[in-house]
């Protein structure tokens, strides 16, 4: 394959693939410009390596890898520890909608930790296997069991509590 080929399809795929990215992108963070910028991030490394690389085998589990990778690495840097809020309510009244349930399950996942929400997002929104999912973080499939586990866990007491 050439290089005005490759770059191509590259082209190609960052066009096919951007929406989905995003909404993947949107779970891990929970806010949309964090999302776009991680998926900004995530699409110029890919974009770097298809470069330097004239094939990449499998382009699409390397930009899963390294949208969670980037999202992972982000949430190491020192200026994320820090989060200001202002007042907080006394109590969250219960959802009526579908889009407050979404929105509440949403501020769940924002709750998990960073490994957690990976897993849970790539195991129950990307719905890959437990394989897949050790494959592209770099864990031990125990360990992905581990984490959905746990995250599913708190995921259900919040909305328990919710609802109760």
């Amino acid at each position: 394959m050439s290089r005005i080929e490759a770059d191509a399809a590259l082209h190609a795929f960052v066009e096919a693939r951007r929406t989905a990215l995003f909404r993947s992108a949107y779970l891990l963070c929970g806010d949309r410009d964090e999302a776009d910028d991680l998926v900004q991030t995530t699409l110029v490394k890919v974009v770097a390596s298809g470069r330097r690389q004239v094939r990449l085998d499998n382009i699409e589990a390397y930009t899963r890898k390294t949208l969670i990778n980037t999202f992972i690495a982000s949430r190491r840097r020192f200026w994320r520890r820090e989060h200001s809020y202002g007042e907080l309510p006394d109590h969250v009244e219960r959802a009526a909608t579908d889009t407050e349930t979404g929105l509440m399950v949403r501020a769940a996942l924002g709750r998990l930790s960073d490994k957690q929400r990976a897993v849970v997002v790539l195991r129950y929104w990307e719905d890959l296997s437990i394989a897949e999912t050790a494959r592209l973080l770099g864990m031990r499939e125990n360990t992905v069991k581990s984490h959905a586990a746990r995250g599913l866990a708190a995921l259900r007491a919040e909305v328990q509590e919710e609802f109760a």
